[in-house]
């Protein structure tokens, strides 16, 4: 019975509907139990938010959830597995302005921070820049110059534990520049969960 209600409490739906308002202070706990209850019932799950616009949740399923905040933001959440019997959730959230630009945090099953240095090495500018060859060197420097804002659009796949990063930087840029960054730009990077050394590591 305990272990039971145990693994109850690590589901996705459990995590999100116990979730302190202060993490996320667009929803009350009505409003993350009715995008649940919607969805359960086959109905869209959208929901006035404390702003009076619409938020829906458009992913849900027992070890991840994703809502669509607002038009220009985003929100969503993977429980991650470890060796034991314990689980760590990730959540990213995204604001496009019009380039998008995530942030990512670490939790316990009950909303405590962790610090996000243990289960992961985020990428940097320099990780999405492949090397030029020697030909190419002036242009990839005004390149790089170019890209003076680091964006970075990070991104949980529902199907399997991986996360993906894309760099969003050209997006802010003009067409011209854009296109000239993104000829020095690698395909977005891939890291995949490794449950028994807790920690994503690069594909």
């Amino acid at each position: 019975m305990f272990l039971a209600l145990f693994a109850q409490a690590q589901d996705a739906r459990t995590v999100f509907i116990n979730m302190p308002d202060s993490l996320m202070p667009l929803l009350t706990k009505v409003n993350r139990e009715d995008c649940i209850d919607f969805l359960d019932s086959k109905m869209r799950a959208q929901v006035k938010n404390k702003f009076g616009n619409t938020s829906e949740m458009t992913d849900l399923s027992v070890d991840y959830i994703r809502m669509k905040m607002t038009e220009q933001s985003d929100w969503q959440m993977k429980l991650l597995t470890t060796t034991d019997s314990t689980k760590i959730v990730c959540a990213i959230s995204t604001a496009c302005a019009p380039a998008c630009d995530s942030e990512i945090r670490f939790y316990t099953t009950d909303w405590q921070e962790l610090p996000a240095s243990q289960f992961i090495l985020l990428p940097v500018m320099d990780d999405f820049f492949l090397n030029p060859d020697s030909t190419k060197q002036l242009e990839y420097t005004e390149a790089r110059d170019a890209a003076d804002l680091f964006l970075m659009k990070a991104s949980l796949n529902k199907e399997d534990d991986t996360l993906t990063f894309s760099m969003t930087t050209t997006d802010y840029l003009s067409q011209e520049i854009a296109d000239k960054v993104k000829s020095f730009l690698s395909k977005p990077l891939a890291f995949e969960w490794v449950s028994d050394r807790r920690i994503f590591v690069k594909r």
